[in-house]
């Protein structure tokens, strides 16, 4: 229990809509093993998903039901049932991180008396007065989380919340998973055959995330293309990611490289496990997070910096606070392809011994600021803060 404040006798709940992949998942998974070592009980009301195994094998407890769904009607009965729950299981507090089970959690803690946290896991899109209303739930926090100082000013601007009630706690990186030490070579040769380039030459440029118009893929193929055809034959792009139904998007991909004559250079490739993402940024000599849209915090460029890979990120969101401008990485106009590809060709020019030093900062930077370590310890903090 070193480093984390005592939770013997409590029960905290956690509200997620699932349990897939994401962002807001891995930090459940995170939280749960923290309160679960500081002598606490975990409980968590999602719809499920791929990842309860691992939940189930954290300790924590899953209570079943439809958080994910938006319908009013859904949304009143989970507030019954949340309310049953905090009754029955004695929760001590209730921690949302995700609007619409938000509304549920809310008005149940409320009518039961119980501390509510919430996570304010990105800047919401709408901005009409009844999408503002909606996201306004994620504000109603006693205590509110902030997974980044730029987050953080967003809730103070939208939504106008006392600054006393908002806690930045950046997400974690588990440093001892994301160690280029710990990942076996064996690991990572399996990874490069699964993308068909066991022993290809070419320097791997890597975009792992969700396969999704604002993760920025369609960008870092135009980027591509713009190299001059002798750098790019030393090259091959992987977009690695989960298409979660968006079939028609990872056609219109492949379309694209086959438009943009880069078959060969770049390609679609199937989900990333977990276990695997370690051994995947070590796979590559680059890491690409070039998203359309502000992200949070991005974990992707943590985890890349974190194994020792220099990042290419869009200067905007949470990515200004991961990457230390040539430094760790470097930082493109959001949505510019040319700028992308500007950024490319910068770090490429580096040469490997000074991208190699880049990533050695990388962790270093990681280590010192986003631990997963210290996410659970600062969220802990929070919980101890209300339960006294």
């Amino acid at each position: 229990m070193a480093g984390l404040p005592d939770l013997q006798g409590k029960t905290i709940l956690q509200v997620a809509p699932e349990l897939s992949a994401g962002g807001v998942e891995r930090t459940v998974l995170e939280v749960t093993e923290a309160i679960v070592e500081a002598g606490g009980r975990a409980l968590l009301a999602s719809k499920g998903g791929r990842l309860e195994r691992e939940f189930a094998r954290l300790g924590g407890e899953l209570i079943r039901m439809d958080a994910k769904s938006r319908n009013p009607v859904t949304i009143k009965l989970n507030e019954g049932r949340l309310r049953q729950v905090i009754r029955e299981q004695t929760v001590s507090l209730v921690h949302a991180r995700s609007r619409a089970p938000a509304w549920s959690a809310w008005a149940a803690a409320k009518a039961e008396g119980v501390p509510f946290v919430t996570t304010y896991h990105g800047a919401y899109s709408g901005t009409s007065g009844l999408k503002r209303a909606y996201n306004s739930v994620m504000a109603k926090g006693d205590l509110v989380i902030a997974n980044s100082q730029w987050i953080a000013a967003h809730i103070r601007e939208v939504h106008g919340t006392d600054p006393a009630r908002i806690v930045t706690i950046p997400r974690g990186v588990d440093l001892s998973v994301f160690d280029p030490a710990a990942v076996p070579p064996a690991d990572v040769e399996r990874v490069r055959a699964l993308w068909g380039l066991a022993g290809d030459p070419r320097l791997i440029l890597l975009l792992p995330g969700r396969l999704t118009r604002w993760k920025g893929q369609g960008l870092a193929l135009d980027a591509l293309a713009l190299l001059p055809p002798e750098e790019r034959a030393g090259l091959v792009l992987v977009l690695a990611g989960d298409a979660q139904g968006r079939d028609a998007y990872v056609t219109e991909l492949q379309q694209q490289i086959t438009r943009l004559g880069l078959t060969g250079a770049a390609q679609v490739s199937q989900h990333i496990t977990s276990a695997d993402m370690p051994a995947a940024y070590l796979a590559a000599g680059l890491v690409l997070a070039p998203s359309i849209r502000p992200e949070a915090f991005g974990r992707v460029a943590a985890e890349a910096s974190a194994m020792e890979r220099p990042v290419i990120v869009s200067d905007h969101g949470g990515a200004r606070e991961t990457v230390v401008e040539y430094e760790t990485g470097t930082r493109a106009e959001p949505g510019s392809a040319p700028a992308l590809a500007g950024a490319l060709r910068a770090i490429l020019s580096l040469g490997p011994d000074a991208r190699a030093a880049m990533g050695r900062e990388g962790r270093a930077h990681v280590a010192r600021h986003f631990s997963k370590r210290g996410l659970q310890a600062a969220t802990l903090s929070v919980y101890k803060r209300l339960l006294e």
